[in-house]
This record gives C-alpha cells, sequence and structure tokens, in this order.
C-alpha cells in the first residue's frame, strides 16, 4: 500500500515593480531602477551621494513632461505621480541641473564637484547663448575652459587647429566677425598660455568669476504682463526680482530685493508679491498660464530661502564643510609648490646636464684633435729622429773621411819634406852637375811646390766642408726636437681639463615660506586683474576693426551701448535699488 503525499502549492512572491530612471549631468550618466513608491527626495538624495556631491541646495532635477514642458521634480511626491515621460528604452530621464545660483561664487561654493557642476552649466549656457557674453569676454573664458580641461600650455602639444576642433565661441560670437578658426584659435593661444600652473579647479572658479558678472547670469526669465497689459519679462535671481523690457533682457527697469519682500503667492494667473513695507502697495503682474506661477512660486521660494541663509551664521555641517575644503585648499598648494618647486630644479638639472653633456662632447672634440696632433707630433718626432740618426752616421762617415784625409795630406806632408831633406843632402853632391840638369831640377822642382800648394788648398776646402756639414747637422737635429715638446705640452693640458672637470647637479634647495607664497599671489592677482581688463580693451578694438555690423543682434548693440555710457551689472542694480519700493512699484506699474 503506497502513502499519497499531500502537497501543497509554491506560491511565488510577488515581485516588486521597479521603476527604470536615468539622471543625465553634465559629465556623466547614471542609471537606477526605483521602487515605485519612491519619492524625488529619494532619488535626489541617490544622485547625490552617487556623485559626492554634499552643497545639494543649489540643484534639482529637471524632466519634460508628457505635454512637453520643462517642469523640476517635487521633493515630496512620488516620482511616477509626477507625470514624467516615460521612454521605452530608459524610463523616466531627467536633468540634473543648478537650480539656484549663489551670490558670489568664490565665497559660497566649498566642493569641488560643485564648482565644476557649475562650471559645465555655464559654459554650455554660454555656448548656446542661453547667456550673454560679450565677444572679447568670451575668449577670455574660452582660455580658462581650455586650462581646465587641457592644463598648462606646450607649444610642442598644442598643435595648429587642436583648439579650433573644440566649441569653445558661441556661434554668435563666430558669425559677426570676419575671422578664421585659426585666427580666433590664436588670440585664445594668447590667454591660455597666461595660465601656466594654474589647477583645474582653480581655472574653473576663475571662469565663474567673470561669468558671474554678465548680466544674464544666474537669471531665470518668465514672460509677464503688468496692469497696462505691457509685455515685461521677470527676472528671478540670487539677490531678488527683476523686470525688464520685452526687448531687453541685459539691463532691467526696476529690481526687488528679497530683503523686502514679506509674502509670495498668485490665485490662477495673477501673482501678487507683498512688500514689507505696509505703506507700499502690493507688487502685481499676470502670467501667461498657472503653470508658470508654479514655476516662479517655487524659484522664489527658494531663491528667498538661501538669501536668508546667507546673512545667518553657517550651521556646523557648512563650516565643517568649509574647514575641510580650507584643509584641501592648503595641502594642495603645498603639493603644488612642492611640484612646482622639484619641476624648476628638474629643469635647471636638465639644463644644467644639457649644458655639461654639450661641454663634455665639445672637451671630448678637443681631446681628439689634440691626440690626433699629439700622434702626428710622435710621428715626425719619429721621422726628425730618424733622419738626426742619419744625419749623424753620414757625419760619422764624413769624420772618418776627414781622418783618413788628413792622414793622407800628413803622408804627402812628411813625403814632401822628406824629399826636401833629399833634396838638400844631394845638394852639394849635384851641385856640380847642377850646370848640366839645372832646367830639369828647376821644372820638378816647381812641379813639387805645385803639388804641395794644392794639397794645402784640398785640405782647407775639406775642413771647411766638414764645418759648414757639422753646423748643419746640428740645427736639423734642434729643430726636430721642439715640434716633439710644444705637442705634448698642449696635450697634457688638454687632457688635464678633461680630468678636472666634475659634473655635479644640485636638485635639491629650500622652499619658501607657504603664507608668503599666499601673500605673493594675492599681489599677482590683484595686479593680473588690472592687465586682464588692460588686455580685454586692446582685445575689444582689434577685434572691432573685424566686426560685420550687419550680423549683430539686439544684446551686441545694447552691450555696446552699455559699455558706452560705462554702466555694468552691479552699477545698474545699485541704481535700481535707489528709492523707495512704493516708487519702484508705481513705476513697474507704469511701465
Amino acid at each position: 500500500m503506497v502513502d499519497i503525499l499531500k502537497m501543497r502549492p509554491f506560491r511565488r512572491k510577488k515581485s516588486k515593480k521597479q521603476l527604470p530612471v536615468k539622471v543625465i549631468t553634465f559629465d556623466s550618466e547614471l542609471e537606477f531602477h526605483l521602487e515605485q513608491r519612491a519619492t524625488g527626495q529619494f532619488l535626489f538624495e541617490l544622485v547625490c551621494q552617487t556623485i559626492g556631491l554634499r552643497e545639494t541646495w543649489y540643484f534639482g532635477l529637471q524632466y519634460e513632461d508628457s505635454k512637453g514642458n520643462l517642469s523640476w521634480l517635487k521633493m515630496d511626491k512620488k516620482v511616477q505621480d509626477q507625470s514624467v515621460n516615460l521612454s521605452n528604452d530608459s524610463g523616466c530621464v531627467f536633468m540634473f541641473y543648478a537650480k539656484f545660483f549663489p551670490e558670489n561664487v568664490n565665497e559660497e561654493l566649498v566642493q569641488e564637484i560643485t564648482q565644476h557642476l557649475f562650471f559645465l552649466q555655464v559654459k554650455q549656457g554660454i555656448l548656446s547663448m542661453d547667456i550673454y557674453c560679450p565677444p572679447e569676454a568670451s575668449v577670455l573664458l574660452a582660455s580658462y575652459a581650455v586650462q581646465a580641461k587641457y592644463g598648462d600650455y606646450d607649444e610642442d602639444n598644442c598643435k595648429p587647429g587642436l583648439l579650433a576642433s573644440e566649441s569653445l565661441l558661441p556661434q554668435r560670437v563666430i558669425d559677426q566677425y570676419q575671422m578664421t578658426p585659426r585666427m580666433w584659435e590664436d588670440r585664445i593661444k594668447i590667454w591660455y598660455s597666461d595660465h601656466k600652473g594654474m589647477s583645474r579647479d582653480e581655472a574653473e572658479m576663475e571662469y565663474l568669476k567673470i561669468a558671474q558678472d554678465l548680466d544674464m547670469y544666474g537669471v531665470n526669465y518668465f514672460p509677464i504682463t503688468n496692469k497696462k497689459n505691457t509685455e515685461l519679462w521677470l527676472g528671478v535671481t540670487a539677490m531678488g526680482l527683476n523686470i525688464y523690457e520685452k526687448n531687453n533682457k541685459l539691463q532691467p527697469r526696476t529690481t526687488f530685493q528679497w530683503s523686502e519682500i514679506r509674502h509670495i503667492g498668485f490665485d490662477d494667473k495673477k501673482f501678487t508679491i507683498k512688500p514689507v513695507d505696509n505703506k507700499s502697495p502690493n507688487f502685481i503682474f499676470i502670467s501667461q498660464k498657472l503653470r508658470i506661477n508654479k514655476l516662479i512660486l517655487d524659484l522664489c521660494v527658494g531663491n528667498h530661502d538661501l538669501f536668508m541663509r546667507r546673512r545667518k551664521p553657517d550651521t556646523m555641517e557648512i563650516q565643517q564643510m568649509k574647514a575641510q575644503a580650507k584643509e584641501e585648499k592648503q595641502r594642495r598648494a603645498v603639493e603644488r609648490n612642492k611640484l612646482s618647486r622639484e619641476k624648476q630644479l628638474r629643469e635647471q638639472a636638465e639644463r644644467e646636464k644639457a649644458n655639461l653633456e654639450q661641454r663634455l662632447m665639445q672637451l671630448q672634440d678637443e681631446m681628439q684633435n689634440a691626440s690626433e696632433a699629439l700622434r702626428r707630433s710622435e710621428e715626425a718626432a719619429e721621422i726628425y729622429a730618424e733622419k738626426s740618426r742619419v744625419n749623424q752616421e753620414q757625419m760619422i762617415l764624413t769624420e772618418h773621411k776627414a781622418h783618413t784625409f788628413k792622414q793622407e795630406m800628413n803622408r804627402l806632408r812628411e813625403t814632401a819634406l822628406k824629399t826636401e831633406k833629399e833634396k838638400n843632402s844631394r845638394h852639394g853632391v849635384l851641385c856640380g852637375k847642377i850646370d848640366g840638369g839645372e832646367g830639369k831640377r828647376s821644372a820638378e822642382a816647381d812641379k813639387l811646390k805645385k803639388e804641395l800648394m794644392y794639397a794645402r788648398a784640398a785640405e782647407r776646402d775639406a775642413t771647411q766642408k766638414l764645418l759648414t756639414f757639422l753646423s748643419r747637422s746640428v740645427n736639423q737635429s734642434t729643430s726636430s726636437v721642439e715640434p716633439s715638446i710644444s705637442g705634448s705640452d698642449v696635450t697634457e693640458s688638454q687632457i688635464l681639463d678633461v680630468d678636472l672637470c666634475h659634473y655635479d647637479v644640485i636638485a635639491g634647495g629650500d622652499m619658501e615660506e607657504i603664507d608668503r607664497e599666499i601673500e605673493k599671489e594675492r599681489v599677482e592677482c590683484l595686479e593680473k586683474s588690472k592687465q586682464v581688463q588692460h588686455q580685454l580693451r586692446e582685445l575689444r578694438s582689434e577685434i572691432e576693426l573685424l566686426k560685420i555690423q550687419e550680423n549683430q543682434c539686439v544684446l551686441d548693440i545694447l552691450n555696446a551701448e552699455q559699455l558706452r555710457q560705462g554702466e555694468t551689472k552691479y552699477s545698474t542694480l545699485k541704481k535700481l535699488k535707489s528709492g523707495s519700493t512704493k516708487s519702484r512699484v508705481a513705476f513697474f506699474e507704469e511701465l
């Protein structure tokens, strides 16, 4: 009998559906899978944690809704409940953008990643012409962008055409001047070469410090109308609300700071701002759509909160971040100074090494020439020595011949004397016979006399020739020895020079105090700022001759007029802030 086991059916756990999400920053793409109940705050914190961002209050997630409008993701609602346009491939797509801008980038931005994200966004805004930038300033900003990307200028690596292939200038700037890409590249290189030694984060910060002075930097524009139905632009900024004419986004006509605004709200398309001054009327404008009013309110609240936070003592988190950033900057400054010093020493050592190698090659050539001269001198000495030996042998032979000749002369002299004696002895005997043979004997005596005179003359000639030969031989022997001695002396001195050369490379040195370096950099920064302004004016004058007037846009004309009047972004805002809030509200209503 077989027992039948009763088996319960296996129940699979219900798998939780996940929402695929892609988040695009300016330098990366992030992909996540969220639960259906995940909120916008959860996704935002996940992105910030992934990229290591702590200054989160500047940023937000922007998306395109189902109607094609751009909106910011709400943090307190679920992601899937915010009418996000779903893509078949990537699910929800969000752009990680800076939503709010600081008043002063140099004082407020702490983290390097924060500076980098702002740099990329502002750069994209300038290149896409969403932020107006004058031509001369765009060239300067391009040089900082190149420094941030490629590092220090190197003429060997920065080949012609390298920068021309990069997107560095707004197309509006390129179109309004009769300049080739190579001409633009040459002018960017002039600035680029001045940034040597600047790190990436320093170059990006210099970029942002210049960009924040642009009139359209950090301004969110919205079309509005006043009570007289005049079309205007509302600009929401970190400092407050600006009002612009329809055809002029550069110079606001009036402004309201956050410090003089007490309450902000809207009813349908009607937007109402209540001033702090109770005597002032409400600031009211009309927007085109309800959705725009919601976006305006969101930006106003966020900017107002940051405005008030900046005027309070820093929180513990910000103090900690600033302390860490300060320590990191000091550490990098020390490392950078150390590396700079080491680089200078290395370059100096390489130069000295090259000079020593060149000097060594010269000495080797001189030594080789001296050796060759010595060899030739030794060969000449050997030849002269051989000639001296031959001359000595010839002198010995000549002396032997002279001795033999002298002996022969002595023999002849003795023979002659003997003959004369015999003649004298026989003179008496033969005296009687002289008469008969006198003529014959006289002739014979004359002959002997002549022979004696000839022998004496021959002896004098031989003696003279011997003396002449001996003197010539001695002179030749002396001259043959002198070149050998001279050549030997020269060679020894040159060899001595080579032996006395020592090659020592000094690779060390005392580094200067860091505080002194920082103070020096601060002074140089002020001087450089003045120099930059001067160079900007020169560049503006230079390219002004190549401008095509027909290709200028309205903003170019407005900027030229602003420069002619000596107005800047800050001087304009300073003038607009004068007067009471009531008078500025009345001015807005009369536009």
